[in-house]
């Protein structure tokens, strides 16, 4: 055992590990350097493309990470293929047999085709793209990037759905026109329909010159229901791409100041106690 140890030359072994120690080094300072390069070269040519062809902001922030993901992919498979190379591994056996191991599993792994063939569709026909609110396999939220593979979404909760686009067999997209915004306000059976919507629908004009968010309206459209103890009035707008809800917020608070001013009654619960005088008979 003695002689065998003796035997091994160390010197030649620690000069060939430190050279494959040089070599990685070597190769991964350049895939960081074209990493950073490559990343801001795509950068720059789709905000100039922006800029030029007056693409939509989103339409370029989708295409721009796509972009980077396959450039990152593509340099992973070089600096991999370097790796073995390094080791003194037969890279076109290897390829080769890639080759053939990765056609077994395609046949496994239709979901996988799947999903780039829908990824592919859903942006050619520009269906979605960053920061636009949509709908998607049941999830609402914001989109913060489209692949070929998967779309990550993140909900209004914070939550971020990573969603196989195979499972986008329906898609709503809430941003491409303007929003409606709905408010119903409730008065009660006693008061006059009438003059409350005429007090709602005052606010509402000066409402509409005040606020640059809406587009059209609003507007009284009517009693909308009969309720136990209020008639529900409906109030209609149209606002602009993701302002519904800020509208909305604000058309309550105008509408209950307007009514309070006019003493129109917006019915709440009322508790009343009875109190039984167990000493009488």
């Amino acid at each position: 055992m003695t002689e065998l140890i003796e035997e091994i030359n160390w010197a030649e072994i620690g000069t060939q590990l430190l050279a494959t120690g040089i070599q990685l080094l070597l190769i991964l300072v350049i895939y960081l350097i074209v990493k950073f390069i490559g990343n801001r070269i795509i950068s720059n040519s789709f905000e100039r493309m922006s800029k030029q062809k007056n693409i939509s902001h989103g339409r370029v922030k989708t295409l721009e990470k796509l972009a980077h993901n396959v450039f990152n992919y593509i340099i992973l498979f070089i600096v991999a293929t370097f790796l073995i190379g390094i080791f003194g591994l037969d890279v076109t056996a290897l390829i080769a047999g890639a080759g053939i191991v990765g056609l077994a599993i395609g046949f496994g792994a239709q979901g996988l085709v799947s999903d780039v063939v829908t990824g592919f569709f859903i942006l050619l026909e520009k269906q979605l793209e960053v920061d636009e609110y949509v709908t998607v396999a049941g999830v609402d939220g914001i989109v913060e990037e489209v692949g070929l593979r998967t779309t990550k979404i993140r909900g209004f909760d914070g939550t971020v759905h990573f969603i196989p686009n195979r499972e986008i067999g329906s898609l709503s997209n809430h941003s491409r026109s303007n929003m409606r915004a709905l408010v119903d306000i409730s008065i009660a059976y006693d008061e006059n329909i009438d003059e409350a919507m005429s007090v709602i629908q005052d606010v509402c004009d000066r409402f509409a010159l005040s606020d640059n968010a809406i587009k059209e309206g609003p507007n009284v459209v009517g009693v909308q229901s009969l309720g136990d103890s209020d008639v529900v009035l409906r109030v209609v707008a149209k606002t602009a791409n993701m302002e519904q809800w800020a509208v909305e917020r604000k058309l309550r608070k105008a509408i209950k100041e307007a009514l309070d001013d006019n003493n129109i009654e917006i019915p709440f619960p009322h508790q009343v106690y009875v109190q039984k005088d167990t000493n009488s008979k």
